[in-house]
């Protein structure tokens, strides 16, 4: 926010003070995880600075290296289909819960979000002795359905703040005009709640990209994920390798954020808000 033309000298100290505590703040919380992206590109194994000179290998054993590369498949294929599962449920108990007017819709919302204030490894260990009863245990549909509990939450909250201003008249027209339940979905509330639905959806995607505790329980060698690869790599041997992957899921991350603000200004625009 620009400074007024006519700011007094207080306001002037006190805008570029701001600032520089912001900057201050940022540079404590970015400064850690910059410092390992060169360590990643160190030609020896080691955690120090100076680096004694600049290589890929570490890249190479991510990129080539067999668990490596199944725990990049494994979390790939637990993270889309848990994001897909967690999407669809949680934008329908979010369409739901707008509609309806009962006495307990605070506690079925409690319940539904309760996976994002449980302690998580409370909701691993019952998690693991419900799975073990049906045999589902150490297999991907097991892991799959476990990540969908836990997104399933970010969804509800992204779909229900778009739902805030939505116009109800705009369904209530299309109705009017003849036309079904499911076309009205399609052609004016999917649209229009589309931004919260694709942020609930990457969400629920970092959510099970990220997740390691349940998968410490729940999973076996083969379904292994990145994080508990990563996991297994600083119990066993630790090299710059783990830092290569730190490195390539910083840079996933910053373009999950990118998408995440391009989908933030469309909800605005769709508001009609100024950006």
């Amino acid at each position: 926010m620009a400074l007024p033309p006519h700011a007094s000298a207080f306001e002037r100290v006190w805008h570029y003070a701001f600032r520089g505590i912001c900057a201050v703040i940022f540079l404590f919380l970015i400064a850690p995880i910059i410092a390992i992206i060169p360590l990643s590109f160190n030609a020896e194994p080691y955690f120090t600075y100076p680096m004694p000179g600049f290589s890929l290998r570490w890249y190479e054993e991510v990129l080539s290296g067999e668990a490596w590369q199944r725990g990049f498949k494994n979390s790939i294929i637990v993270a889309v289909f848990s994001m897909l599962i967690a999407t669809v449920l949680g934008t329908l108990a979010a369409l739901g819960l707008a509609r309806a007017r009962f006495p307990l819709k605070g506690l079925v919302l409690a319940i539904l979000i309760s996976p994002m204030a449980v302690p998580i490894v409370i909701i691993a260990v019952g998690m693991f002795y419900f799975f073990a009863l049906l045999g589902m245990t150490s297999s991907l549909p097991g892991l799959v359905l476990a990540h969908s509990v836990l997104g399933v939450p970010f969804v509800v909250i992204t779909v229900t703040a778009t739902l805030t201003g939505f116009d109800r008249d705009l369904v209530r027209a299309g109705i009017g005009l003849g036309a079904s339940q499911l076309a009205v979905f399609r052609e004016i509330t999917l649209p229009l709640i589309l931004p919260g639905v694709v942020s609930g959806a990457i969400f629920a995607f970092v959510t099970s990209w990220d997740e390691i505790v349940v998968v410490l329980l729940l999973a076996g060698v083969e379904q292994h994920t990145l994080p508990r690869r990563m996991w297994a790599g600083v119990r066993e041997i630790i090299n710059p390798s783990i830092l290569a992957v730190a490195t390539l899921l910083i840079l996933f991350s910053v373009a999950l954020m990118a998408v995440l603000e391009v989908l933030r200004r469309r909800a605005a625009q769709l508001r009609g808000v100024e950006t």
